[in-house]
């Protein structure tokens, strides 16, 4: 393991790194998409549809990302998604229509794959092997403020500037700043390069854990999760109105979320570091069924809504921590970067999916009841897949060799 300034050094560069790209990436956009759709002259589908292409073109390229940081470490694979990122969104700031529009997420797509938490997580198992769950903890904590920043510094550039420079000023800021940082982000040591194998043995190649029903259970598993992430994060507001919420209340509610995940991602520091995984992934996966079934029976009081709120931003809090420890315990340090990427490209298909699914679902008037009940069947789906997918972890080695 590296020396502990060197390894504060890696966390504190991620660190900056992951708030600007989550914020500037995933954030900005429910800010300014509306303004874009007027600017551009496109219907809202088509504005909305290509960040569901830019995800879809992400999880294409996540995993040849994690196979490069596999092979050769994050340093200039995360600096080059960050060229990419900064030429994407100047791309995007000069579009004109929807040939450019396209074009431009595209770019964006690509370098999704090399700049957010699959990539930043790879990297640390790089360079700390079996040791690196601390130090993803530590990256997702200041993650967590990403929505905290960004959702406001949008609303501001945005009003001051418009969107395009507001695009410009972030593709500015992968350059500048996120570019140089990871530039900054050293090599593996040799010993490092030898990855320590997980505690169980297992030492999986990408096309072992391909071949084995554990993957694609603990894939889906995320999949659904990210299916109900993607469709809250766009939707949860007007559907939590439906139950009649004033838009204020429904706010100031929802808000109760980003905190809570920063809350779920230091209990596990604090309070969890020094149990397995694979049990912490059991508890997060299963408080958000009994999240989706306060809101289910008792959306229309405000108390239970709160208290949805803070149990869904708990689970999904601690969830990124568990897709960046989990893995590694299944199927080895060695291919992390490879079968972290082929695991993330699934949910990141469902995670485009999800807010055109809802959206369909609310042209045609669907209940809230309807809607909760689509997303609780997927937690349960998702929480069986899980417990199915680690179950049998301690013999997934011997089984594969």
């Amino acid at each position: 393991m590296d020396s502990p300034p060197r390894t504060r050094n890696t966390i504190a560069i991620l660190a900056v790194t992951q708030v600007l790209s989550w914020g500037t990436l995933y954030y900005a956009f429910a800010i300014v998409a509306h303004d874009i759709a007027r600017d551009l002259a496109l219907p809202p589908a088509a504005v909305f549809g290509a960040f569901s292409w830019c995800l879809l073109v992400a999880g294409l390229a996540a995993t040849p990302s994690g196979i490069l940081i596999d092979r050769h470490g994050g340093r200039l694979v995360m600096a080059g998604g960050s060229l990419l990122c900064g030429l994407g969104f100047i791309l995007l700031s000069q579009a004109r229509g929807i040939v450019g529009y396209y074009l431009a997420w595209s770019v964006l797509g690509a370098s999704m794959s090399a700049v957010l938490y699959e990539a930043a997580f790879a990297t640390l198992n790089r360079q700390f092997g079996v040791q690196a769950r601390r130090a993803i903890s530590s990256v997702t904590l200041f993650g967590g403020f990403a929505s905290t920043v960004f959702w406001p510094l949008t609303v501001q550039l945005n009003g001051m500037a418009g969107w395009r420079h507001t695009f410009l000023i972030y593709g500015l800021a992968q350059l500048l700043l996120c570019l140089p940082l990871h530039l900054l982000l050293g090599q593996p040591q040799a010993a490092a390069r030898v990855h320590q194998q997980a505690p169980e043995g297992a030492d999986f190649s990408l096309g072992q854990a391909l071949r084995h029903p554990a993957f694609w259970k603990l894939a889906f598993a995320f999949s659904a999760n990210s299916f109900i992430f993607s469709a809250l994060s766009v939707h949860l507001i007007p559907i939590l109105q439906s139950y009649g919420h004033a838009l204020s209340n429904v706010v100031w509610m929802a808000a109760l979320i980003g905190p809570m995940q920063v809350a779920g991602r230091l209990g596990e520091m604090r309070f969890a570091r020094n149990a397995r995984p694979q049990a912490v992934g059991m508890v997060c996966f299963a408080v958000l069924p009994g999240a989706l079934l306060a809101v289910l029976f008792w959306g229309q009081h405000q108390v239970a809504v709160a208290l949805f709120c803070m149990l869904y931003g708990l689970s999904n809090g601690i969830l990124t921590i568990v897709r960046g420890t989990v893995p590694q315990l299944l199927f080895g340090a060695r291919n992390y970067g490879a079968i972290s990427g082929a695991l993330a490209g699934p949910a990141l298909v469902a995670r485009a999916a999800g807010p055109i699914a809802i959206a369909t679902l609310l042209q045609f008037n669907a209940s809230p009841a309807l809607l909760f009940s689509l997303l609780l069947v997927f937690s349960l789906a998702s929480l069986v897949l899980y417990l199915l997918a680690v179950r049998s972890q301690s013999g997934t080695a011997a089984r594969l060799r």
